[in-house]
């Protein structure tokens, strides 16, 4: 039996059939005007200026403390980059009031987790937990936001450069291909841009950074006015306002943190680049400057990708994959971010072959696009598509959570979901085309060839000077 949600029914099982690759029967209308995606919350922010969102779904017996601080590796300078990465660690080793190591312990009791994670816009934290355990998670947050530094000694901090620094061993110097993107960043943004360094930094600033360091950077960033709270689940929301006052309310106001101001970037010329790396297979990246998160076109390149990257039935697939046979995968993809995001295409070769042949199928492709717009059902297919995963993403409390603090953070309206999808659904053949002529440049690019150590001829261009290492 087909597991249907209020949510999926609301958007009809034509669309959800279209989007898993079938088809409805043809007496199935879609439905013309699909019923508006209703997030009821509350929205408050206290004197001290934490901006705060209530958010009630009895589904589930469950809640979930989402807690977005406006900073990441983006607020970060060359020569002192990690911090942000370094306190996602920091945050879990104790406060003030709560001992090291008793966070972990005390959610577990209660049924819940925290975790966190770190861009170079954003770092969140989330606790979730059974709903009686509300107030012990909004405790939990509360303390390391008022009181971290109480608990804090050069030691800890020791420990967990530490933890970092084998953290970026494992997830870039030795992991195949884990160098790519750092690679990329480097020459696709100047080296004074907020996005030229990797969020978990660079092992030399990591090592560089004195305690004091560390200490000003969080009494700057992680403070109440510069932070979002949600709070969302299984909730009376008269009874959460009081809680979130009762534990953030005495947490003084810190010092403003004016928004980011970067002029954008344009790449005017090709680079073209060679790296040799511990791995298999030849794997090749092009990159793409785009419009940054939610502004227009950003929607336009979400589409772009699943046309040309987005699964099993994309045109780079089946083209590289199924029938060249040139290629063991391949994809495409939008990474949004707040400055402006990138958009790139990914694909390894198979066994003795070299990129130049992949690279010259995945330009045969993006060159169809810019002579003529997909057809309305590969536009409809792909839309589908993303109206299923963002549907999906809403399912959990978590999800939901999330979802209400990246709208407030990004568009000042927590309540965005509807605006959300109708960027995607506004969306016209014509336009995609439109964006893949404006964007995808033969001579705005970075293209990187990562081949196997003393095999630089299976690079796309045998004459491109190798990568710098990072």
């Amino acid at each position: 039996m087909l597991r249907r949600s209020p949510l999926l029914d609301a958007f009809g099982l034509a669309a959800l059939l279209a989007a898993s690759g079938g088809a409805a029967r043809a007496q199935t209308p879609a439905p013309a005007s699909p019923p508006a995606i209703t997030v009821p919350y509350e929205r408050f922010t206290l004197p001290n200026g934490l901006d705060v969102v209530l958010h009630r779904d009895p589904a589930t017996p469950a809640i979930s403390v989402n807690t977005w601080y406006h900073v990441g590796s983006g607020s970060e300078r060359p020569g002192r980059t990690g911090f942000a990465h370094l306190f996602e660690h920091l945050m879990f080793e104790g406060s003030g009031n709560v001992p090291e190591g008793a966070i972990d312990t005390w959610l577990e009791e209660a049924g819940g987790n925290a975790n966190g994670s770190t861009s170079s816009d954003r770092t969140n934290y989330t606790t979730e937990a059974a709903s009686n355990a509300l107030e012990l998670a909004l405790y939990l947050d509360a303390d390391r936001m008022a009181h971290l530094l109480d608990a804090m000694t050069p030691a800890k901090v020791d420990a967990q450069r530490d933890v970092v620094k084998n953290e970026r061993r494992q997830s870039y110097e030795n992991q195949p291909y884990g160098l790519a993107l750092p690679i990329l960043d480097q020459y696709l943004y100047p080296a004074e841009h907020p996005y030229h360094w990797p969020t978990i930094g660079s092992m030399d600033d990591l090592t560089a950074a004195s305690y004091d360091d560390v200490t000003a950077f969080f009494r700057r960033y992680y403070v109440p006015n510069n932070a979002t709270l949600v709070v969302a689940g299984d909730l009376d929301v008269a009874a959460a306002r009081g809680l979130v006052e009762k534990w953030y309310g005495s947490i003084p106001r810190g010092p403003s943190s004016a928004p980011l101001v970067v002029p954008p970037v344009r790449l005017e010329a090709e680079t073209r680049l060679v790296h040799e790396d511990r791995v298999e297979l030849p794997r090749l990246y092009l990159a793409w400057h785009t419009p940054a998160r939610y502004a227009p076109g950003d929607a336009e390149m979400d589409v772009v990708a699943g046309v040309l990257g987005g699964g099993k039935n994309s045109r780079l697939y089946r083209r590289l994959v199924y029938d060249l046979q040139i290629a063991q995968d391949v994809s495409a993809f939008q990474s949004p971010s707040g400055l402006g995001s990138t958009f790139y295409v990914v694909a390894t070769a198979r066994p003795g072959r070299p990129l130049g042949e992949l690279e010259r199928a995945i330009q045969a492709e993006i060159d169809g696009l810019k002579a003529a717009p997909p057809a309305a059902r590969e536009l409809a297919r792909v839309v589908n598509r993303i109206e299923a995963d963002f549907l999906d993403g809403l399912e959990s409390v978590s999800g939901k959570a999330d979802a209400l603090n990246g709208y407030l953070t990004w568009t000042g309206n927590p309540d965005f979901f509807n605006e959300d999808l109708a960027r995607y659904r506004a969306l016209a053949p014509a336009d995609v085309r439109a964006a893949v002529q404006s964007y995808l440049r033969d001579a705005g690019r970075v293209v990187l060839s990562v081949v196997p150590q003393g095999q630089s001829a299976l690079a796309a261009d045998r004459s491109a000077p190798a990568a710098n290492k990072y």
